[in-house]
């Protein structure tokens, strides 16, 4: 369980063959984009009726109507357990007071006199938000969806969640209360690779829409891949995985139980421990076994420690420690260190940076009030979490004078020259007086 790599003693190589060195799960879209192609393609021809056929096959549920009805998102929240209800409250205010802090004012800048151009943010109009139902029913992730869509100014939000046939097929109780709590009241019980498709062609009672947020398995990141383009995507998400950055002053208790932690989500999660201390790696390579085996999810948790995506890294001191966990960007990086909060200011890439031995992941999986839809994969080299800004588009608006415009004709002459574009000059010329 957890294999060692070992990297002291040498000198670091490139940060690529160095991310290459590190265990991370792969995840191959390409292999399933033969099998999603059809299932969206049917959905885009034949609408409804595909949806209801391709639910039946693969999730065993009938659904004449996969819209859920609006009493049963009330049921939900009115049968919540009140201790779930109090927890999603704290989550959602968190949640709204971090995202409040992201909205973006227009800006207006004055170029020249007479010349001006205005940054308008504008939120798309209509979002599909996916939650995943699989291994485990995220409610939490229609909050870390939800909220920033609204505080964005999102008018028009539909949320899909895989059908359940221990809940006569809609989907999970949890996730519709959660809806009911956010006030989101269009609510389609499909999922996977027709889920997507459903928000981006439009089937039954749901309208296209414009952007689709929210994590899934790999038919779903394969069908985001495919429509995207029709549809705007928050990322191409794949296996949750963790980073710890850690030296000799870290809790062994406190990193076993979070590499646990991540690995309960997926047999394909990944689970790094970085450290400068030797002594710390033996120690919590000793403990994961036995929090292994008191948890509930044992198996899954044990596929994913044991498997090439998940491993102890050892590096001569932090300063190595920060070339490794930038190369390896990790979805979720907590440090725990001496001056973990200087350290964590140093790193650059990571979808979210945990500090000190009191912010453990799971805090920021619920209750942190930052977001936890974050880029996997590498993917942090480029790209961010979801958040405001993800709903938002920015629009240049461009107003200029006739005397501004006439100051700088003879600078478009000349590029439009330069590129062999000679009608763009003409536009300009035909607003010359004579």
């Amino acid at each position: 369980m957890l294999a060692r790599i070992d990297l002291r003693g040498s000198t670091l190589p490139g940060v690529r063959e160095l991310a290459g060195l590190l265990p991370r799960a792969v995840t191959d879209v390409d292999s399933v984009l033969a099998t999603v192609r059809p299932l969206c393609e049917d959905v885009r021809i034949r609408g409804a009726q595909a949806v209801r056929e391709i639910t039946a096959r693969l999730d065993g549920v009938d659904l004449e109507d996969f819209a859920v009805p609006a009493e049963a998102i009330e049921a939900a929240l009115a049968g919540i357990d009140p201790a779930v209800r109090a927890a999603l409250e704290e989550a959602v205010a968190r949640v709204r007071r971090v995202h409040a802090d992201q909205r973006r004012a227009d800006v207006t800048t004055r170029v020249v006199r007479g010349g001006t151009v205005i940054e308008r943010w504008v939120p798309v109009r209509r979002v599909g938000l996916y939650v995943p139902g699989g291994l485990a029913p995220l409610l939490s992730s229609v909050v870390m969806n939800v909220v920033p869509a609204q505080i964005a100014g999102v008018e028009s939000i539909a949320v899909a969640s895989p059908p359940q046939r221990d809940h006569g097929g809609l989907p999970d109780p949890g996730v519709l209360a959660a809806c009911a709590l956010l006030g989101v009241t269009e609510v389609y019980a499909v999922g996977g690779a027709q889920a997507i498709a459903v928000f981006g062609y439009g089937a039954g009672s749901c309208e296209p829409v414009d952007l689709v947020t929210g994590p899934g398995n790999v038919y779903v990141t394969a069908a985001k891949r495919l429509l995207r383009g029709l549809i705007g995507i928050d990322s191409e998400a794949g296996p949750t995985e963790v980073a710890v950055l850690a030296d000799d002053t870290a809790d062994p208790v406190h990193v076993a139980a979070d590499l646990v932690s991540q690995a309960e989500h997926d047999p394909l999660a990944g689970a790094v421990l970085v450290t400068t201390s030797e002594q710390l790696a033996d120690a919590v390579l000793d403990l994961v076994p036995a929090q292994v085996a008191a948890t509930k999810h044992s198996d899954r948790i044990t596929t994913a420690l044991d498997g090439s995506q998940s491993g102890v890294v050892l590096v001569d001191d932090v300063e190595a420690g920060l070339a490794v966990v930038d190369a390896y960007a990790a979805e979720h990086l907590e440090i725990q260190t001496r001056d973990a909060r200087a350290v964590a200011m140093r790193v650059r890439n990571a979808g979210a940076v945990f500090v000190g031995p009191w912010s453990p992941v799971s805090l920021g999986d619920y209750c942190a009030g930052s977001n936890h839809v974050l880029p996997t994969g590498g993917c942090a080299r480029h790209s961010s979490g979801l958040s405001v800004q993800s709903f938002l588009r920015g629009v240049h608006v461009v107003e200029y004078d006739e005397q501004a415009l006439a100051e700088v004709a003879g600078h478009i002459d000349a590029l439009a020259g330069a590129e062999d574009l000679p009608a763009h000059a003409a536009a300009v010329r035909a607003r010359q007086r004579a």
